[in-house]
């Protein structure tokens, strides 16, 4: 065992706070960039909400985010740590380390997230217009610095037990969640924002392939029941209804 000193302890400050499409955990996008159509802001809190602290800011298409994974078990004192965790990618059944994976189970429950910046809105304190956030609403944001592609993009590099980004699967309407998707006046965006987060199955890894459970995931507004059904020897995601939250 290798002796190793003792850290000092810090405490952490959320410079704002997240308001997104997601009102549940639920069907996020186990990534950032897979649901473009999802909305999202990074609403900055005082006194981080100063116009001056993102000056510059705008010459930037995409940023890092470093956030807090609130609603996950705290793990930081000893008696909640596990050293092990199942990954989604490895059909939740085989275990890796923590490290070697982006479990939002972590000992300090932080994360890190890749978005695109659309606009920067200073005309009632500091508010970051986002595409491809895959964070809860309300999630804390402790830091944020802009993505240098130059510096950071690294094509050839390996990446384990995901190798590529997960398959997408094909999503249908039925005709009652149609017509309540017409019905509404963000239909083109919402519909896409469901066919992308359904597309990606955000059901628990140990259940996934064609079974008959009804599930629902809130986005926006809005409860969006769906079920895996079979089709031409393969699933598909099939959207039963659309009621409100």
């Amino acid at each position: 065992m290798i002796d190793a000193p003792t850290p000092p302890r810090f405490t952490l400050s959320p410079i704002g706070v997240i308001e997104s499409d997601y009102p549940d955990k639920f069907g996020i996008p186990r990534q950032p960039g897979l649901a473009t159509a999802a909305r999202a802001s990074l609403v900055l809190v005082p006194p981080f909400n100063d116009p001056l602290a993102v000056r510059g800011l705008e010459d930037f298409s995409h940023l890092w985010l470093t956030f807090v994974f609130h609603l996950s078990p705290d793990q930081a004192d000893a008696e909640r740590w596990t050293p092990l965790v199942r990954p989604p990618r490895l059909g939740g059944n085989a275990k890796v380390g923590v490290f070697a994976s982006r479990s939002t189970y972590r000992p300090n429950r932080l994360g890190l997230s890749l978005v695109e910046l659309v606009e920067i809105d200073t005309r009632r304190g500091v508010r970051l217009v986002l595409r491809g956030a895959d964070l809860v609403s309300g999630t804390p944001v402790l830091d944020i610095k802009p993505y240098l592609p130059w510096a950071e993009s690294r094509p050839e590099a390996r990446a384990g037990f995901a190798p590529e980004a997960p398959p997408q699967l094909a999503v249908a309407f039925s005709a009652a969640a149609s017509a309540t998707l017409a019905e509404r006046p963000d239909s083109d965006s919402l519909g896409e924002l469901i066919i992308q987060v359904l597309a990606q199955d955000p059901r628990p890894a140990y259940r996934q392939g064609a079974e008959t459970r009804t599930y629902g995931v809130r986005l926006r507004d809005l409860d969006v029941r769906f079920r895996a059904v079979a089709a031409e020897g393969a699933t598909c995601m099939e959207v039963m209804e659309i009621v409100p939250a």
